[in-house]
């Protein structure tokens, strides 16, 4: 795949500076560009890379027309631009259509005439799968689930009865959407399951990262809105509900009930809740712990910062004395104020 630079502008937009005849076949770093590759820089600090590099043309903010001679596109979002050329130039294999003789598939599923069900998939009863949608191998894809069209399932994805997918969803290797929830009822010592009867529901351009688990509702539905980015090995647990378009790095944990507002980002290993509400918007940080409901927008830090081990053990300490210490600084003030009273 290659394309010219008036190809690209004539697709993405962005304003044409230089020769709109150059042609590149991929993007690539600055500092390893070869002439039939195309470059950018969405910030200006990195500015002084374009003396030394050899791309053959670049992608720049609009305030940099001047950085450089090379053929160039101006644009307002140059990290966008960039991955809508990379998407174009890098477009997913995509295996022939039809289903594998090594799949099986019941009698009663919907599968669309331009599908592809690899070898080892397993496709249940009554479920739907449509157009131009890819199962990979070893995918399972459990009874009456409904998957919308232009959806990829990598390799060994397995989704539960009942659990829907919307359009042009991507779910990555390993991933189990509609595992149960994490219900038990304590009796006497012991612990009896309760029936997790909801679904998962997953919206539009949804991306789901490897071995990320999605358990479905206990009642109710656990719900992932459209657009929604969820790195690998996120646990989520049921009837979450994550908002559309928001973001979440891997290692994360959700616990049950919660609901995370739309157009948040949340940093990897962070730690949420149960039952409660995160706003709209809302960015958490690396390794947070939240423990309530978040009901303002803001950007959310509880993590300590990094030390040396001998530091780290003083400060320890002093942690595990806060409360003492905070008993005696109000002592000191009240006997500060009845000293001060007395002159």
């Amino acid at each position: 795949m290659a394309a010219t630079l008036t190809e690209l502008v004539a697709r993405f937009g962005g304003e044409l500076v230089g020769d709109g005849a150059r042609t590149v076949s991929q993007v690539a770093p600055l500092d390893r560009a070869t002439p039939d590759e195309i470059g950018f820089i969405s910030q200006g600090k990195y500015l002084s890379q374009l003396a030394d590099t050899h791309a053959g043309a670049v992608i720049l903010p609009e305030d940099a027309r001047d950085a450089t001679d090379l053929p160039r596109i101006l644009t307002s979002n140059p990290y966008l631009y960039f991955a809508r050329v990379s998407a174009l130039l890098n477009p997913p294999p995509r295996p022939p259509a039809g289903v594998h003789p090594a799949a099986t598939v019941a009698p009663d599923a919907e599968i669309a005439a331009d599908a592809s069900i690899a070898a080892g998939a397993v496709v249940g009863s009554g479920a739907v799968i449509g157009a131009r949608t890819v199962i990979g191998p070893n995918c399972v894809v459990g009874d009456h689930v409904r998957i919308g069209i232009d959806c990829l399932l990598h390799a060994n994805v397995t989704l539960y009865h009942r659990c829907e997918v919307g359009d042009r969803a991507i779910l990555h290797s390993g991933c189990v959407i509609g595992a149960d929830g994490f219900g038990f009822a304590p009796n006497e010592g012991c612990w009896e399951k309760i029936p997790q009867i909801g679904r998962v529901l997953i919206g539009d351009d949804v991306e789901v990262g490897a071995c990320t688990t999605i358990d479905r509702g206990a009642l109710e539905d656990t719900v992932i809105e459209e657009g929604v980015k969820l790195d690998n090995l996120i646990q989520v647990a049921h009837n979450v509900v994550i908002g559309a378009h928001t973001v979440i790095a891997a290692c994360t944990g959700i616990a049950g009930s919660a609901k995370i507002g739309r157009h948040c980002m949340i940093g990897g290993a962070a730690m949420i809740f149960g039952h409660i509400e995160i706003a709209d918007g809302t960015r958490i940080s690396t390794n947070t712990l939240i423990t309530k409901s978040l009901p303002k927008a803001g950007t959310y830090t509880s993590a300590p910062p990094f030390t040396e081990h001998e530091v780290w053990q003083k400060n320890a300490v002093h942690m595990r004395n806060l409360d003492k210490l905070v008993n005696r600084i109000k002592q000191l003030e009240k006997r500060i104020n009845e000293l001060e009273s007395k002159l």
